[in-house]
């Protein structure tokens, strides 16, 4: 077979390095090492083009080709070059109207539908006379670029920013940022909450199991077999929870938890007991047996419509979606069961502090923009 003779390369100590981090480094991209390793390669007089082309499954014009485009650019010509693409259709006026049409309401145009999508977004462009012709995949590029998205949206309970707001929201912000700091001088910060009437639900047949190819699919209909009521402490300075299934949502089942809730603390010199204003923590009874029997428990009520601010609600939120989300169960005891068992391993796997970035200055600030 007859043999070519390389062309040799020359390449600086700086340079073989920097070709040997890129082939050593897992992270690199494959067609970059594969061009750093030809490059390294080629410097080498005894190499034989076909059967670096043969070991690389290269084809020999390819590796002649990046010797050349090495000779011109040097060790850049690992990289990809700059590849403008096609260019754009629209002008950056059309746009901004667009984005500014993201962001009205259908029923500003005369449409009765309540949101956008892409596709009804680039219908009203086109009928507004934006663009003649735009695709909804365009739309989608534009929004994706100006960080929009009309097709989500979230629930938002808004508080009044009041100076009653202001302190109690100070006192449960002030816990959370001192959390760490209680713990080492025996003090410790609770936050309970409750998630009533969780619907005891039996799929009327079994679920079938993913498979290649196949997502998991379950049964629509399905059998109610009443509620569970369950309530949960979280321990903020270590995001260890523990709950209790309560047989009714009211202050008289609440009180004949709290000694057990409570009693897991007995060392502690003081206890911040955050939760919100629910009817079972208002309740006369409930104030008076934490007065009388417990002193040393501080309670602390989120504000009106602010009970986002209890961490607990977030506890119960990844819980939920661990451990609630597509169960079936034949029955209450099943659910009370499965409760009673999943906050241990909950702890075990996924108990963590809440990392808590709103703080009391962040709050007072959001507090003074809108009071003014």
């Amino acid at each position: 077979m007859r043999r070519r003779p390389p062309r040799l390369i020359h390449l600086s100590p700086e340079e073989v390095t920097y070709l040997e981090q890129l082939v050593r480094d897992g992270r690199t991209e494959q067609r970059i090492a594969r061009r750093a390793r030809i490059l390294l390669e080629m410097a080498d007089p005894a190499t034989i083009v076909s059967e670096l082309a043969d070991r690389l499954g290269q084809d020999r014009r390819t590796i002649w080709a990046l010797c050349r485009r090495f000779e011109a650019l040097g060790v850049d010509v690992v990289k990809d070059s700059y590849r403008p693409g096609r260019p754009r259709e629209l002008s950056p006026l059309q746009r901004v109207e667009v984005e500014r049409l993201a962001c009205s309401e259908p029923a500003g145009v005369g449409l009765h539908m309540t949101h956008w999508s892409t596709r009804s977004l680039a219908r009203a462009a086109r009928l507004k006379g934006i663009a003649p012709a735009i695709s909804h995949s365009t739309v989608a590029v534009i929004l994706r670029d100006a960080a929009l998205q009309p097709h989500r949206s979230r629930y938002w309970k808004t508080p009044t920013p009041d100076d009653a707001f202001r302190h109690q929201a100070a006192q449960i912000l002030w816990c959370y940022e001192q959390a760490q700091r209680l713990a080492a001088r025996g003090e410790v910060v609770l936050c309970l909450d409750e998630k009533p009437n969780i619907q005891v639900l039996e799929r009327n047949h079994p679920s079938r199991s993913t498979r290649p190819g196949l997502i998991e699919k379950q049964e629509f209909e399905y059998t109610r077999h009443g509620t569970v009521n369950f309530l949960v402490k979280l321990v903020v300075h270590t995001g260890q929870m523990r709950g209790w299934c309560l047989e009714r949502n009211d202050g008289a089942c609440l009180r004949a938890v709290l000694p057990q809730l409570l009693g897991d603390h007995s060392d502690a010199h003081r206890i911040h007991l955050i939760w919100d204003g629910g009817s079972s923590h208002v309740a006369r009874e409930t104030l008076d047996f934490l007065y009388s029997n417990y002193p040393h428990v501080r309670v602390l009520f989120t504000p009106a419509h602010a009970s986002w601010l209890n961490q607990a609600e977030l506890l119960l939120r990844a819980f939920a979606a661990h451990y609630l989300q597509r169960g079936s169960w034949a029955n209450r005891d099943e659910l009370i069961e499965h409760l009673d068992a999943s906050w241990p391993e909950y702890n075990r796997l996924y108990a963590h502090p809440f990392t808590w970035s709103w703080t009391r200055s962040k709050m007072h600030e959001w507090v003074d923009r809108r009071l003014l």
